[in-house]
């Protein structure tokens, strides 16, 4: 029973991974603002709150029972190392979607004159959730000796200051909102192509699963992709503010 349950949540969090990462590229790569823009948008975000949560159930199953939820491994890998990887990184970057989808979507909400709005009870647990989760990834990573693990930890931590720079600032300057939106969402889609070439290649190779260039991958592309387009709000602010000159 507790497999099938298992094996029902990997099904429901690949389709909303898939569906979330088919989505993901209309806002970054299309006209920014348009109706195209807000739909898909709304989509991706709603799938990556979903495939989260159903990463968060999966590592609490795995933690509750490695082997069991993943017979296929048994003799291969120990259940530490099934925890650790499986259970409490999982549950990290579960938890580092939601945080990023929700603290991106709210950003764009209240973008105009309603920035102390960011500040809802949900949006600052998050980010203590988020920081609780990576250094508990980072401990246990040191428990088992998975440098890899310490590598999200680090991610986990870099997400929550800055998230928490901005919602602490009292007078945000207006492009703050949208780079941080950028920084979010972008954010979020690497989580999930991360998952699909990471944790997805354990059926077919389990040792790919931790293989650096499988997380560097997505993590470099995503990390470009905010880049080119914090330089192009620069580039347009600058050019609305010489507009009048």
């Amino acid at each position: 029973m507790e497999l099938m349950l298992f094996h029902g949540l990997i099904a429901a969090h690949i389709v909303t991974g898939a569906t979330g990462a088919i989505a993901f590229w209309v806002p970054v790569l299309g006209r920014k603002g348009g109706a195209n823009h807000r739909w898909w948008g709304r989509l991706f975000n709603r799938c990556m709150l979903i495939t989260g949560s159903l990463a968060m159930c999966m590592a609490t199953l795995t933690l509750i029972d490695p082997i069991g939820t993943h017979p296929h491994l048994e003799g291969r890998f120990e259940p530490s190392f099934l925890r650790g990887i499986f259970g409490w990184m999982m549950l990290t970057t579960g938890v580092l979607t939601v945080n990023l989808a929700w603290y991106g979507w709210l950003a764009v909400l209240n973008k105009r004159g309603g920035h102390a709005r960011n500040r809802t009870p949900l949006n600052l647990w998050l980010q203590f959730a988020l920081l609780l989760a990576s250094l508990n990834c980072s401990f246990q990573g040191w428990l088992i000796g998975q440098p890899l693990m310490h590598g999200i930890a680090i991610v986990g931590i870099a997400t929550v200051v800055t998230n928490m720079r901005f919602l602490r600032s009292e007078s945000p300057g207006p492009t703050y909102w949208l780079k941080e939106h950028v920084k979010a969402l972008v954010g979020a889609g690497i989580s999930v192509y991360t998952a699909f070439m990471a944790f997805g290649s354990v059926r077919v190779l389990p040792e790919l699963a931790l293989h650096p260039v499988m997380w560097a991958i997505p993590c470099a592309t995503g990390i470009a992709i905010i880049l080119w387009h914090w330089r192009a709000v620069d580039r347009q602010s600058a050019a609305r503010r010489a507009a009048p000159a």
